[in-house]
């Protein structure tokens, strides 16, 4: 069990990577915090993985929001003892259009989420690091960052752009204080939001899933589309005792994807 009686804490569970990086924390032996916006989704999604609740506890949270990240975090330590690794998958990742076509709102949104929203949540969990020798921060970045998509997405990835930019100033920030902080760079993740934009374009295109599916993978040596417990899992590793001697690097779980 990679992260066995250490408290993890994943933001932004929902369906999808959230969710999956909550049970395999679970599962590799941790406690989990669970944290997202709406109230009700996140209950239902803690007493589906962990009914005695026991192991788990959910915290709404608006990462925008400064004094609920710090909430979080106490709220974390207060229940379990101490806050270990945080996991960041919460993101505004539907603003699409590029920069003829994106409107102001969507360049501040993705920016106060996925930048600042991520500063505020790493700088509450790294208080409570300090405290008790170090920890691990986890980010979810975008390949997106580097090359454009099949819909462009200039908002979100240049919003990605920055948090990996932020990562390496808080790498020598952090780094002294024996807390790490790491990315996990995904590519396609077969998941709810990836099975809908493929059902939505074979219908759109009249054509068969397998064959937008084969457009997605065709520069995938691995042929296959990583599922959300595949980016899962490499969270985890950066999350336990395993990565101690790891910070400031980028692990791209893309199934090998060439990037054009």
């Amino acid at each position: 069990m990679l992260v066995k009686d250490k408290t993890v804490v994943v933001v932004g569970v929902g369906p999808g990577l959230g969710s999956e990086v909550a049970s395999a924390a679970l599962r590799d032996g941790a406690n989990v915090v669970i944290a997202a916006r709406r109230k009700d989704e996140l209950d239902q999604a803690a007493k589906s993985l962990d009914p005695s609740g026991k192991r788990v506890l959910a915290v709404p949270t608006d990462v925008t929001n400064d004094a609920q990240c710090n909430a979080l975090m106490d709220a974390a330590a207060k229940k379990f003892g101490r806050v270990d690794a945080v996991v960041l998958v919460a993101a505004l990742d539907r603003a699409f259009g590029g920069l003829e076509n994106t409107n102001p709102a969507d360049w501040a949104a993705c920016v106060a989420i996925n930048v600042q929203g991520a500063a505020q949540i790493c700088l509450a969990a790294a208080k409570h690091m300090k405290k008790t020798g170090g920890g691990s921060l986890v980010l979810i970045g975008s390949q997106s960052m580097w090359y454009p998509p099949m819909a462009p997405q200039i908002a979100y990835a240049a919003s990605k752009g920055g948090l990996l930019s932020a990562m390496y100033h808080m790498v020598h920030e952090l780094g002294p204080h024996k807390i790490r902080v790491n990315m996990v760079i995904p590519t396609w993740m077969w998941g709810p939001p990836v099975e809908g934009f493929v059902q939505g374009e074979a219908k759109r295109q009249g054509v068969s899933e397998e064959v937008i599916i084969k457009s997605i993978t065709k520069n995938m040596p691995l042929g296959e589309i990583p599922k959300d417990d595949d980016v899962a899992n490499a969270c985890i590793f950066f999350c336990s005792d395993y990565s101690r001697m790891v910070t400031g690097e980028t692990l791209l779980v893309n199934a090998g994807e060439i990037l054009k």
